[in-house]
């Protein structure tokens, strides 16, 4: 055995610059440098860093954001400030390729050699791409890196079908990532239910039940047997062990990862029977020189783990043991022997959670189980002899988890069976716990193992005063950010029994919410911005421009309060226009390649022939793309900014109106065809959308409205989706409240039934106005409805019942809206002024935007956007290997 030179155990105050080498800055890589920083390990070492891929670290947990527009920047860890001001020496695309630990030196890819005093390896994993055959046919990926997307997004351009290879926890991300690009997506899993190393049998049966209704076909208990190319060696279809074959485009596999331990084992470090590099419970090696962190690392409970929140866990062993031997820290970490594998995430628009024992391992353990298959919600907790928590299961309704996590070991403060049902079910009521039920030694952040003990003392000891104050102190709530919701309540909760002041502002500019803004402009009639910062905001604020925060969100209260204290209205009037977010600038939205579309208002969906012909023309004529959405409008895509005016004219020409796609206002009032047509309608759903769409149109609101009527309880028109939503019954209308679709969809809630017309509108005109009135920035009603104190029984207290005796005033309000009602689109075209801002370039205003860009595709367009890294892509499919 070749003897090691020894370790770098240099004493404090050595002249001695020691040479710390990382391999790997991934988000383990990235979060040891941070605590090397923290611990002022890089002020007295040189710190250099070899990283395989051509950006530095990114966050995978978030990886599929980008399909969501999420650019690179965007998921960037690394601030090139910290690098520069640390000194780190960060070598991009030029991966470690052998190390030489007699001579304790490490060899890039490029031929770069660098000696070090202590290595450490955070290679990752590589992803598991199973031995069938065909794996390596064209249209075959992993989905690792960000290269590999880029590499999917480009080849899905010319498919129309996929199949993901894996129903884990990636797997459903990348099914997601498909079906968000257009292709018909199949999941196959060899498993029997999908994910199964988190969820339970019945957790798994809800989650098939739910990802198969989002339109995803699920394949489980079966594994592919062949992939089939044609005679260009592309992919065709996927043949299964079941006998079956699907026709397919594009395969994606994601059926686990492997630990990336080749240097180690190429160097002689003892690795793992099943892979992983061999560390204790300090993450060092075999070689007291090496250690080895993250997700290729084998540790001393002799698992490899796979999360984050563990990589992290170590990089912060790691960095303690290193501080502790260079420079005497006394403040060490202890060490890694394990770590908690709950989590907590949305797949394709479901809520999954699983934390402690969640499958009921243990000797004794009972299970505690709320199912409801009609919404897709399954809950289970396993409970122990004692009627202690020792774990539990959430799919569908994950709210809780925040909560029970922390209390896993703990016997709870309420019993069981209130802790799985829905609020108010119950006896007694729902199973709300509050942060103070949690005791202090409870893990209130699972990324950063951040206690409730840690948060109250960065409020009483470190005078934190602010969330994002308590977020830099102690890191919590910066990773996957399920913890953000119990962190702000624990946070606050200090904050009041301390006595201080807890800062509600809307943002650096104002000391007031939204709501108080909203209640400031309404009784004291103000009309402008200016007016509002200088007599209410904060006094450095004063006299100044205000910030990105709260321009758009005055800009909103002034728009929405226009016709009662008699401000000018239009958004592109004077101040206002220098008030509004990027799409109301031009009235459009803005799209990926800097092209905006254009949604024309078709009320309640229904549409004469003739006015269909001119969109047909005005997209043929102009080159735009067509598309018609689920809320019953045909949009149109790939206007540059100087044609906007152009169509419009066209479109009101014609009789449209704006759809205020681009604010934030009523899109669509979305029907069915009701009683008119449908042998079930029991009402004209149609005419009742079309009223209602005619009266809230324009309406400026904290957030979107959608809204929808259905002509019976069949629910054609998904009202309860709707942030007020109408159900025709044999006697009226029933009207439902705070729903809405999206990332995190909820069913709206009753708010009164079998109504008349009149009372009908009535109340949804009290119940806009008063949620106008309320609600937070950006807080859509559903959101409001779980925040307002009383909830839903609060809300009908006051719309239906008039309880605080607002309904004639809200009333009022709602008709100043309607009767003052002009289309922004039609006064745009009448005013020279306004149409003069429609121009790419101010001091070229002829000139088009070269930039935007389109390439053809099914008969029509799409942008042609220049990829990140050029247009032949290396996507690793095993270690070692690439396929183009």
């Amino acid at each position: 055995m070749t003897s090691m030179p020894p370790p770098p155990d240099a004493a404090p105050g050595t002249t001695a610059t020691p040479t710390l080498v990382l391999v790997g800055h991934g988000m383990v890589g990235q979060r040891f440098l941070e605590e090397l920083a923290d611990r002022g390990v890089t002020g007295r070492a040189r710190v250099v860093v070899l990283c395989e891929e051509p950006r530095p670290a990114y966050d995978r947990v978030q990886l599929t954001s980008y399909f969501a527009g999420r650019t690179p920047d965007d998921l960037s860890l690394a601030d090139p400030e910290f690098l520069a001001r640390h000194g780190i020496e960060l070598h991009l695309g030029d991966p470690a390729a052998a190390v030489d630990r007699a001579t304790r030196t490490v060899t890039a890819r490029s031929g770069l050699t660098v000696r070090y005093d202590t290595l450490v390896l955070a290679t990752g994993s590589y992803p598991f791409v199973p031995p069938v055959p065909g794996k390596d046919s064209a249209g075959c990926f992993v989905y690792r890196t960000l290269d590999d997307l880029l590499a999917i997004e480009e080849y899905a351009a010319g498919a129309r079908t996929g199949v993901v290879v894996g129903g884990g926890l990636l797997g459903l991300e990348a099914a997601g990532a498909l079906k968000g690009l257009g292709l018909r997506t199949h999941i196959v899993e060899v498993g029997p239910r999908l994910m199964a190393l988190q969820v339970d049998e019945g957790g798994g049966r809800a989650l098939h039940r739910t990802v198969e209704e989002s339109g995803l076909a699920v394949h489980t208990g079966v594994g592919g047997t062949e992939i089939v190319a044609d005679e260009r060696g592309a992919v065709t279809a996927m043949d299964l062990s079941d006998g079956s074959r699907v026709d397919t485009d594009l395969v994606v596999f994601s059926a686990g990862v492997r630990p990336r331990d080749r240097l180690a084992r190429d160097c002689g470090l003892p690795v793992g029977e099943r892979g992983g590099i061999v560390v204790d419970e300090r993450c060092r090696t075999a070689d007291p020189a090496v250690y080895a962190i993250g997700e290729c690392a084998l540790a001393a409970d002799g698992r490899v783990y796979g999360l984050v929140a563990p990589g992290y866990d170590m990089a912060r062993v790691a960095a303690g043991d290193l501080a502790a031997r260079l420079l005497g820290d006394t403040r060490h970490p202890g060490g890694f022997t394990g770590a908690d594998l709950s989590t907590k995430l949305k797949l394709l628009g479901v809520d999954v959670a699983s934390f402690g024992d969640a499958h009921g391992t243990a000797d004794g353990a009972l299970d505690v189980v709320y199912a409801d298959a009609r919404s897709g919600v399954y809950k289970k907790l396993v409970i122990g002899p004692g009627g202690e928590l020792l774990g539990g299961v959430l799919v569908g309704d994950a709210e809780a988890y925040g909560m029970l996590r922390p209390l896993t070991g703990t016997v709870p403060p309420l019993a069981p069976e209130q802790l799985v049902l829905p609020a108010g079910v119950a006896a007694g009521g729902g199973g709300a716990l509050g942060p103070s039920a949690l005791p202090d030694e409870a893990v209130l952040c699972n990324c950063h193992n951040v206690t409730k003990a840690t948060v109250r003392a960065a409020v009483t000891e470190h005078s934190c005063t602010t969330l994002p104050e308590v977020k830099t102190c102690t890191k919590a709530g910066t990773g996957c950010g399920s913890c953000v919701k119990s962190l702000t309540a624990v946070v606050y909760d200090e904050l009041a029994a301390a006595g201080a002041t807890v800062d509600t502002g809307l943002c650096g500019c104002f000391p007031h919410t939204r709501a108080e803004l909203y209640e400031i402009v309404r009784t004291r009639r103000l009309t402008t911005f200016a007016e509002l910062l200088d007599t209410h905001g904060r006094p450095a604020a004063r006299h100044g421009d205000g910030c990105e925060v709260c321009k758009p969100t005055v800009g909103s209260i002034l728009a929405s309060l226009a016709p009662s204290v008699g401000a000018g209205g239009h958004v592109l009037d004077g101040e206002q226009a220098a008030l509004q977010d990027t799409n109301d600038h031009f009235l459009a939205n803005l799209q990926r390649n800097g092209s905006y579309s254009i949604v024309p208002r078709i009320p309640g969906g229904e549409i004469t022939p003739e006015k269909l012909i001119v969109i047909g023309e005005v997209a043929r004529d102009f080159g735009l793309y067509t598309k018609i959405t689920g809320g019953q409008r045909i949009d149109l895509f790939g206007a540059r900014v100087e044609q906007l005016p152009q169509v419009w004219a066209r479109l009101v020409d014609a009789g449209f109106e704006s759809g205020h796609a681009y604010g934030k206002a009523l899109r669509t009032v979305k029907s069915c065809v009701g009683q008119t047509w449908c042998r079930y309608g029991v009402q004209d759903s149609v005419r009742m959308a079309i009223d209602l769409e005619l009266r809230y149109r324009g309406l400026r609101s904290p957030h979107k409205l959608k809204s929808a009527v259905s002509g019976c309880a069949r629910e054609c028109a998904e009202a309860r989706g709707k942030d007020f939503g109408v159900i025709a019954t044999a006697q009226g209308w029933n009207l439902y409240v705070g729903g809405n679709g999206g990332a995190d969809p909820r069913h709206a809630g009753l708010l009164a039934q079998d109504l008349s017309d009149a009372e009908l509108i009535r109340l949804i005109d009290r119940f806009l106005m008063f949620y106008i009135r309320t609600a937070d920035r950006l807080e859509r009603t559903s959101a409001w409805l779980e925040r307002i104190e009383g909830g839903l029984d609060h809300v009908r207290e006051v719309v239906v019942d008039d309880s605080l005796g607002l309904g004639e005033e809200l009333e009022s309000l709602m008709a100043a809206h309607v009767t003052h009602y002009r289309d922004e689109w039609a006064e745009t075209l009448a005013d020279p002024e306004r149409l003069a801002r429609f121009v790419s370039f101010v001091n070229a205003p002829d000139v088009p935007d070269p930039t935007v860009r389109f390439t053809p595709e099914r008969d029509q367009v799409k942008p042609d956007l220049t990829l990140l890294a050029g247009p032949t892509l290396p996507v690793r499919t095993l270690e070692g290997t690439s396929a183009r």
